[in-house]
């Protein structure tokens, strides 16, 4: 996709500091990094979300996000990981090319996740996990 800047630094038109890559994925650095080593990694094939994306795919970034998961914790021994993948606007999805974020944590970094969680009424969950398994 010619206006997909993932698919341009697939393509080697975009520049990225490149940290893996193999027959079916790339990981680069992130060029807003929330912290140190803040680092995505890729589908060479477009897909736009998880929605999207093959299963192959699927399998090849989770084999491709452990590795370079390893290379930040031996290069740069933080004391914690977040992974963050996000689909569609509402999620806060900005580019639309399927990636997930290895975010190294630090103790003081500052970073939050914003999550507000609170217990939920039992009958409601019931009712939600009926139609999430009617999906299937």
């Amino acid at each position: 996709m010619d206006d997909c800047i993932f698919c341009r630094i697939v393509a080697g038109e975009a520049p990225a500091h490149r940290l893996y890559e193999d027959d079916d994925t790339v990981a680069f650095m992130d060029i807003n990094p929330a912290t140190d080593g803040h680092c995505l990694v890729i589908p060479k094939r477009h897909a736009a979300d998880l929605w999207e994306l093959p299963d192959e795919d699927g399998d090849a970034v989770w084999r491709s996000v452990r590795r370079v998961a390893a290379g930040v914790r031996a290069g740069l021994h933080p004391d914690g990981l977040n992974l963050l993948q996000s689909n569609g606007r509402a999620a806060l999805q900005t580019v639309f090319h399927f990636h997930v974020h290895v975010i190294p944590r630090f103790k003081g970094d500052g970073i939050h996740v914003p999550l507000l969680r609170a217990p939920g009424d039992r009958s409601q969950l019931e009712e939600i996990a009926d139609r999430i398994r009617s999906g299937f």
